[in-house]
Formats: C-alpha cells, sequence, structure tokens
C-alpha cells in the first residue's frame, strides 16, 4: 500500500537504479577484461576493508524516548567500531537532523542506504552536544552516549525525521575531517494532535510447537507422554513464553492462543512422563511448578483482554486448501479443532473466546485458502497486505476490514508493521532501529490522511523469540497516543470497509512459492485419513472408548499444524510415530492362530481363542466360515467380550457331510460389521468312519444277532410245548415287526451328543497358539 509520494519514489528510484547499474557494468567492463588475463589474487586479500564513509561501523543500541514531547531530553547510546586497516584519529561522535519523510517508501528508502550521503542526512548538532572519541585504533570499539535537549533539535511540522548518528574524524589516507562511518534511524514528532487517531489492533499470539504424543500410560488417569519437555523451559522465568504473558499483560493488545497449548500446559499441572531420545522408555517430567504459574499469570493477563482462540493445534489452512480438500475427511478435522477450541479455552482460562477468525501462515491468503477457512464457521480472515494487495491508485493505507463476499471479511493486516520484528532481536542496535521505524510507520499512516479515521491491524510472527516479543513490547509502549488509539480484534474487523480498497481476493496462482514449498504434501493428509479410518474401526470395539479416542484424536489434528511448516521431516516422523503406535494397540485384540485339526464323526465342536492385551475390554462377534459349506457346516456368529489382559475361547458348534478336508476361516467383526484383524484359516479333516463308530456299529449288530438267536429259542420252546402246531418263523416275524414299531434303533442310541458349551475365560497367558494336529473327539 503506497500513497502518492510512494509511488512517485518508486519510478525515480527505479531509473536511478538503472543508471548505477550501467554505469557499474560500464565501470567493471575494462577490469572485467583484465580478470581474464591476470592471475586471480590470493583469497586473503578478496575482502577488501571499508573505505570513505564506511569506515567505521556506527550501531544505535539505545535511544529514549522514543517518540519525545518537547520537554524531553534525548539520549541516544551506541558503540562505534574501526573496520578500516588504519587509525582514525581526532573523532568526535554527533547527531544530525535530517529531513521529514514524504512517504512511507522514503522511510524504507533510507533505512536501507549505507554510507554518508551530503545534504539528505542533514547537519550535524555540534558543539557541547557531540562526543569525542580522539584516536582509535583498527578493530577498536568505543561506546558513546549523546543527551540533547528535544528543543535544541529545531524540529518543525509534525512528521518522522530522519535521525542520523556520524562519527567523524581522519585518516592517514584521508588527512582532514569527514565523515567515515553513519547509521540512521527514524525520531516520530507529534507536537500537536491530529483531527482523526489511526486505530491500531496488535495481535499477541501464544502459540507453540506439538509437544504431546499419541501414547499414555496405562494408568486410570492416562497419563499423557511428552515428545520432550523442551516447553517447560519456556514456561520458567525468562522463557519465552513466560516472557510473552508477562508482558502482554499490561499492554493494550487482542491474545491470539492455540489451545493446544493450553491443553498441554494444562496436562504438565500433573504427573506426566516425557520419552526418551530413542522412544522406547519413559522418564518423569518435572515442570508442575512452572506450568501452574504460567497458567495462573495467563488466567489474569487476559482478565478484560480480548481472546481469540484459533482451531486446536492451528492447523495449516492453506496446506488442507492446496494438498488437503480433496482427500476424504480432511476438512472434518478442521471443523472438529473448531468446536474443540472454545471449550479447550473456556475450561482452561475461564474465558469465552471469539472462534470466528481464522489466520492463514503468514496472512497470505487465495480463492481456495479463504473457501476453506470459511467452511469452518469462520467468517473472517486474517490477511495480509503483501498478499491481498491493493490495485487502485490510492495515496493513504486503507482499514483493515474488506467485505470478500459471502458475508465474510477479510481482515488485512499491515505488512510494515506486521514483520517489523523478524530479524535478530538479540542485538541492540537491530531491536532500537526496529522499534523507530515501527513508530516511525505507524505515523505516517496517520499523517497520510489525517482527517481520515481509519484501523490497522497488526499481525507478527506466530511464534516470536523472547528478544522480538521484547522489542514488539517496547515498540507499544513507546506509540504515542498524539497519533493512535488501539482497539482489539473484533472491533477491527467490525469497522466500515473503505469502499476504494481491494476487495478481490487473489487467485491461487498467486500463492508465493516460497511459502508453497513449505506446505504439507497431499501424502500427509492420506495418512491422516488412513490413521482416523484405523481409529474409527478400533473405538467401536472399546468399552472404554473415551482412553483412546481423546489422546489421539488430538495427536492427529497435531499431525496438521501450521508450526510444522519448513521442518517435513519432523511433521513425518510424528504422523508414522502416531499411525504406528496405534496400528500396535490394534493388534492386540487378535484371534490366536490355529494349526491344522481332525474331526470325528459328524458332528463336533471348534473352539476359537480371541486374546485382548489391552488395558480395557473389548466387544467383538466372531465369525467362523467354512470354505465347503455342503461338506462341513458351522454355527452361527458369537458375541465375544474379553476384559482387558485375558483370552476367551469360543467354540463353534459343526455338523459334517462328507469326509475330507475342509478350510475354515475366523474373524474378528466389529458390531457394525467391519472386519477386524487379520482373518485365520486352518484346516480341517472330517473322518467319519473311525475306529470308535465301527465299535458302535458292531456292538449294533451283536444285539442283533442275540436278539435273533433268543427269539429261535423261545420260538423252539413254545413249539415243543404245543406239540408243533404252530410255524415258529411267522410267530418270529410278529416279534421283530413289534420290535421295530418301539421306535428305537439301538445302533443310534448309542451314538452321544457332543457338548458345545463355551470354556471358562481364561487369563492371556493361555492363549498360545494351538498344538499340532489338534484333534477333537465326540
Amino acid at each position: 500500500m503506497a500513497d502518492a509520494a510512494d509511488l512517485r519514489e518508486t519510478t525515480s528510484s527505479r531509473a536511478r537504479r538503472w543508471l548505477r547499474r550501467t554505469g557499474a557494468l560500464l565501470a567493471a567492463a575494462p577490469v572485467l577484461a583484465g580478470v581474464l588475463q591476470v592471475p586471480a589474487a590470493p583469497a586473503v586479500h578478496a575482502a577488501a576493508k571499508p573505505t570513505g564513509s564506511r569506515s567505521v561501523d556506527v550501531d544505535i543500541t539505545s535511544l529514549t524516548p522514543t517518540a519525545p514531547a518537547k520537554s524531553d531530553t534525548l539520549t541516544v547510546s551506541g558503540t562505534v567500531t574501526n573496520d578500516s586497516g588504519s587509525t582514525v584519529s581526532g573523532a568526535h561522535v554527533g547527531l544530525r537532523v535530517g529531513p521529514t519523510m514524504e512517504g512511507r517508501n522514503a522511510i524504507d528508502s533510507a533505512a536501507r542506504r549505507t554510507g554518508y550521503q551530503q545534504g539528505a542526512d542533514g547537519t550535524e548538532i555540534g558543539g557541547k552536544y557531540t562526543e569525542k572519541i580522539g584516536k582509535l585504533g583498527a578493530g577498536v570499539s568505543r561506546d558513546f552516549t549523546l543527551s540533547i535537549p528535544v528543543n535544541e533539535l529545531h524540529l518543525g511540522e509534525n512528521g518522522v525525521y530522519q535521525l542520523g548518528v556520524s562519527l567523524t574524524g581522519q585518516s592517514r589516507s584521508h588527512p582532514w575531517q569527514q565523515v567515515l562511518g553513519i547509521e540512521r534511524t527514524f525520531l516520530p514528532w507529534q507536537s500537536s494532535s491530529p483531527a482523526k487517531k489511526s486505530q491500531l489492533t496488535y495481535l499477541w499470539p501464544l502459540i507453540s510447537t506439538p509437544h504431546v504424543t499419541s501414547r499414555t500410560d496405562a494408568d486410570e488417569d492416562r497419563t499423557p507422554i511428552f515428545r520432550d519437555d523442551r516447553l517447560k523451559a519456556e514456561l520458567a522465568p525468562g522463557g519465552r513464553l513466560q516472557q510473552m504473558v508477562s508482558l502482554g499483560k499490561n499492554l493494550p493488545i487482542t491474545w491470539v492462543i492455540d489451545p493446544d497449548l493450553l491443553a498441554t500446559v494444562d496436562a504438565m499441572t500433573r504427573e506426566y512422563e516425557v520419552q526418551n531420545r530413542h522412544g522406547d522408555g519413559t522418564t518423569t517430567g518435572r515442570g508442575q511448578a512452572v506450568a501452574k504459574r504460567w497458567l495462573n499469570d495467563l488466567q489474569k493477563a487476559v482478565e478484560g483482554h480480548q481472546v481469540v482462540a484459533l482451531p486446536f493445534s492451528d492447523p495449516d489452512i492453506a496446506s488442507l486448501a492446496h494438498h488437503g480438500k480433496n482427500v476424504p475427511g480432511a476438512l472434518s478435522h478442521l471443523r472438529d479443532a473448531t468446536e474443540l477450541a472454545s471449550t479447550t479455552v473456556q475450561t482452561v482460562l475461564g474465558v469465552k473466546p471469539r472462534t470466528d477468525f481464522a489466520w492463514p501462515a503468514d496472512g497470505a491468503v487465495d480463492s481456495s485458502i479463504v473457501d476453506v477457512a470459511t467452511s469452518a464457521g469462520a467468517h473472517n480472515v486474517i490477511a495480509r497486505s503483501d498478499s491481498l494487495r491493493e490495485t487502485g491508485n490510492l495515496s493513504y493505507t486503507p482499514t483493515a476490514a474488506r467485505q470478500i463476499g459471502g458475508g465474510n471479511t477479510a481482515v488485512v493486516a499491515d505488512a510494515r508493521l506486521s514483520t517489523a520484528f523478524t530479524g535478530d532481536m538479540s542485538k541492540a542496535d537491530n531491536s532500537t532501529l526496529a522499534i523507530q521505524r515501527f513508530l516511525a510507520q505507524s505515523q505516517m499512516i496517520n499523517l497520510q490522511s489525517p482527517d481520515r479515521q481509519r484501523s490497522i491491524v497488526v499481525a507478527p510472527q506466530r511464534i516470536p523469540t523472547t528478544s522480538q516479543a521484547q522489542a514488539m513490547a517496547a515498540a507499544l509502549e513507546g506509540l504515542s497516543g498524539e497519533w493512535s488509539q488501539l482497539m482489539n480484534l473484533g472491533e477491527a474487523a467490525k469497522a466500515k470497509p473503505d469502499p476504494n480498497a481491494t476487495q478481490r481476493v487473489p487467485s491461487t496462482r498467486a500463492y508465493p512459492g516460497s511459502l508453497r514449498r513449505q506446505e504439507l504434501p497431499t501424502q500427509a493428509f492420506k495418512d491422516v485419513d488412513t490413521t482416523q479410518s484405523t481409529l474409527n474401526r478400533f473405538e467401536k470395539i472399546l468399552t472404554a472408548k473415551y482412553r483412546v479416542v481423546t489422546p489421539f484424536g488430538n495427536a492427529i489434528r497435531r499431525e496438521m499444524s501450521t508450526s510444522w511448516r519448513g521442518d517435513a521431516r519432523g511433521a513425518t516422523h510424528f504422523r508414522d510415530g502416531v499411525k504406528g503406535y496405534l496400528n500396535g494397540l490394534t493388534k492386540k485384540v487378535r484371534i490366536i492362530p490355529k494349526t491344522d485339526m481332525t474331526l470325528s464323526g459328524r458332528s463336533a465342536t471348534i473352539p476359537v481363542t480371541v486374546q485382548n492385551n489391552l488395558v480395557q475390554g473389548v466387544r467383538l462377534r466372531l465369525v467362523l466360515e467354512s470354505q465347503q459349506g455342503n461338506r462341513l457346516a458351522v454355527s452361527e456368529p458369537q458375541v465375544v467380550n474379553v476384559e482387558g489382559g485375558h483370552s476367551q475361547s469360543v467354540k463353534f458348534g459343526t455338523t459334517a457331510n462328507a469326509n475330507g478336508p475342509v478350510w475354515v476361516s475366523a474373524q474378528l467383526v466389529t458390531p457394525d460389521g467391519q472386519p477386524y484383524g487379520l482373518k485365520r484359516s486352518f484346516e480341517v479333516n472330517v473322518t467319519e468312519i473311525t475306529s470308535t463308530v465301527i465299535l458302535v456299529i458292531a456292538g449294533g449288530v451283536l444285539l442283533l444277532v442275540l436278539a435273533g438267536i433268543r427269539i429261535y429259542l423261545q420260538r423252539k420252546r413254545t413249539a415243543t410245548a404245543k406239540g408243533g402246531d404252530e410255524d415258529p418263523q411267522e410267530d418270529g416275524a410278529d416279534e421283530a415287526t413289534d420290535a421295530e414299531s418301539d421306535g428305537s434303533d439301538p445302533a443310534t442310541a448309542l451314538v452321544p451328543e457332543q457338548p458345545s458349551d463355551p470354556a471358562p475365560d481364561t487369563g492371556s497367558q493361555s492363549a498360545g497358539a494351538s498344538g499340532a494336529g489338534e484333534k477333537v473327539d465326540h
């Protein structure tokens, strides 16, 4: 976003750059020709020492006050270092007040410029307001402090003034007084209030990387197991997150929180375990005290402030839009994460957060990202002005809120202000310059159109370092109420949009390639889908689902975290760990392998053992299926309830219709009919005619023979008594007919009925594979 002066500067600066490049090429031509003929110089001489106005490095390490009033005294401290190869003598440090900046681009140009430029860098305020350095040897550094009453700066109208600190001296090669080094910064000057103050919203992010695995201890409390214990250092005094809370509690900011961080710290307040480096063991975590103190401090800090909750574990919306939205179930995770966010924040902090804001990485948006973000109920998308760029010729920075269709609002954060503290702020000179540049840019926004009130949003980096957070806080503390007033994000989203501002969301092709290369690939979302499908099947057999569904559901959401950007290896390792651990748990419920077996007779039972090595009970159905049902029929499926750490043996009745081998398979099935675990197949050999059967038949024949002999003898005695008047054969036939009419077959009556009651429940230690040649008799 640029004003009219910025546009003019852009055109002229391009022309100057073209002239400089052309001149440089012409000057380099003879040198290049010489290089082709002259041997290369030794490497030790490759880096020439700085000369001229770059001979001495000037660093400004402190500037107070950052936005002075008329009655203040400006104090500037820093260090000068002689980077040249010769001694500087007669040196002193002085302050130079340059001209006011004509626009936001002018501030950027002045910040990039190196070396002294006469006329552009103003005149030195001499006399007693300089500090003598004297002789400064090569490589030697010296500290300085300049104190000057603000009224001695002779500042005029309101504006951003260029402020330079220069070292003037002489050297052997240049034996006259000249500027040998200079550092520029900016001084906002507001002597009177503008007609309209800018409304500034600053987001204060509390976000971290995933620290909790999907694993929990087998105890009743489901003690979580952490990937590492690094979060303890961030929560401890002086740590990054401790500083974010300590600094933020006194600032007019909007808290933007990842609920996963709250859930993780809340888990740390109780007993937790940390896996070792190799992942094959754990140690007891020791962050309970710092976790409790940090949560207590945060609860106090957010009082009276607006809290915006991101979806749980801050899912990468851009990756979802570009690689995940066509993978089944991927978008449902975003909706679930949004619903979980509100519950988590209310439970841990006791405040109701806003959950209708989406924040893509670096505020980079395109049409697909907006579609995905709003699909989960986030009707406000936090974008950035270097993504949703202005296409009109505006002479000012417009209000952040934009209506982008469908009842959705893009809250466009200012790119310059949002990226002001992304560098190494651990160096005092870097943080000092960043603070002054931030204040200068914020004032310049107001100066662009002081009669037009605008709402400006600042969305800094997601995970600021400790030094970056400290610089951000210092800038907000120095922000003058003379040109700005602070408001929360909800109010900024409701601000009246500027009708002249861009409202068109960029196409997918406009998404930056540097950010696209950091995204989660499509395979990551396929892995998520596979893990979720496995979890869905697994939970259906469990009697205490919460012990598994909650930790694995959170772990799956962590697999899609924005924090994995730039860490593809770490993201893959985390996904593989979740998937591998879940697969290991599912295999703890299984059918014990069976060996081939023999069935004697037409009816018998087949025992099948189900083993459960989980700590909770399971409920499934066990299906036994014959591959040749016309030869060997088996009984109906049976419901199996197995307590944790136990095995259950189930017996199936069978009916054989023919001799010979038949393949039989055993399969566990979830209550809704989905196959669970491996199918176990084994061969059953049916031998209907056995020695036992032969003995039964032989006994029956013997009984028939004995009965016949008895009848014959009885008939003979009767015939003798009657004097042979009757025919014995006829009477015998009648008795035989009477015997058949009794309805009993002696041979059949000797075949016992096969019992089929299930065996009692056994411990898991008895669930080994059945022995070779297993035989089930009558």
